[in-house]
């Protein structure tokens, strides 16, 4: 018998369908959506409240994170942007609105993942978080991660990919490998911001982002 050719396209196709078809056929349990939801409120109401560091004196919202409690899925970003310090939810400025394509050209609805950032506070001038800032924070991120466990979780750029594995490595290092957070697989990409910078890499993101579809699959 002769072997069917390969066709990257069609197979990607194939596999972007099989996902949609499985997430679609998912149905939360309303008391597992509960019992997280009980879990992780008490730690959100701590958040809007906390002033651990120094970023707490300028910001405007805390942003905790949003998404599906159920969600597979966690994308875990740097920190809060303007528009996200004003509006008090993550990722909804430009580079928000990439993600959010991203995630549907991986046939899923913003609503059917988690997202989050390192810390909760916008810092000054949208630069990198401070170690100090990020430990501040940590209690946090680890509570939404644990008690949401997804399958798997994305790290979206440098700073998020440091405070989850305490790699220092360059991007070139962490990407297009799998590693693991508590026993939850861990990919990391490019943060949606730099391909605003840089969009000659936005297919090394979808590479990225091929390799976490295979693992959505129960």
């Amino acid at each position: 018998m002769t072997p069917r050719p390969f066709k990257p396209k069609e197979e990607l196709l194939s596999i972007l369908k099989e996902t949609r078809r499985l997430l679609e056929n998912m149905k939360p349990s309303r008391s597992i959506s509960n019992s997280k939801l009980e879990q992780l409120e008490p730690i959100r109401r701590q958040a809007l409240v906390c002033r651990a560091c120094r970023l707490a004196k300028e910001r405007t919202h805390v942003v905790f994170g949003e998404g599906s409690l159920d969600a597979k899925l966690v994308f875990i970003g740097e920190g809060p942007g303007r528009s996200e310090d004003l509006q008090g939810r993550p990722f909804v400025g430009q580079a928000g609105i990439l993600l959010t394509k991203i995630i549907q050209a991986m046939g899923l609805q913003r609503e059917q993942v988690y997202i989050a950032n390192v810390v909760k506070c916008r810092p000054p001038m949208n630069r990198p978080p401070e170690p100090d800032e990020v430990a501040a924070c940590s209690g946090y991120l680890k509570a939404q991660l644990s008690t949401i466990q997804p399958k798997i979780i994305c790290a979206l750029g440098r700073t998020a990919a440091t405070a989850l594995l305490g790699s220092q490595a360059p991007m070139n290092q962490l990407r297009g490998k799998t590693f693991q957070w508590e026993g939850i697989p861990l990919i990391v990409t490019f943060h949606p911001a730099y391909l605003l910078r840089n969009p000659a890499a936005k297919p090394q993101v979808w590479e990225d982002m091929q390799r976490i579809l295979p693992l959505l699959k129960p």
